[in-house]
């Protein structure tokens, strides 16, 4: 059974795999929870048993926006209704915590899961890659 947690406890190494896992990447190491802490409004954690097979950070810019960032689902448990679980848990909290407004950037390919499943809308958006 997996279960859902607003700012459940998670530690840097499982985050750091569980990245890897979903965007297909070398094992990296990176304080986590450091930029949790700092920089967060909250995250949403999802486990099956103790493993974290879901994630997503609810990150604000002080007012009454909020944007997602690093949503990702372990690639065995993938389209199991985990990710649309965790975006919903994080729009509740976020509408909960004040945010009026809740933005999330996506490749094309992931508009079906954000727009179709979690009910986004589209919008015009502009990226530039500083690296």
């Amino acid at each position: 059974m997996i279960t859902y947690e607003w700012r459940g406890a998670v530690a840097d190494f499982e985050l750091d795999a569980l990245h890897a896992d979903a965007f297909e990447h070398a094992l990296l190491t990176d304080p986590w929870n450091e930029r949790l802490a700092s920089r967060s409004v909250g995250w949403v954690t999802a486990r099956d048993g103790r493993e974290l097979v879901g994630f997503v950070n609810v990150v604000g810019d002080g007012g009454v926006h909020a944007f997602l960032i690093d949503t990702m689902v372990a690639a065995d448990t993938r389209r199991t209704g985990v990710g649309t679980r965790l975006i919903d848990f994080a729009v509740a909290q976020a509408r909960a915590g004040g945010c009026e407004w809740l933005h999330a950037d996506f490749d094309a390919r992931h508009r079906a899961f954000y727009v179709d499943a979690c009910g986004f809308r589209p919008t015009a958006a502009g990226l530039i890659k500083l690296k």
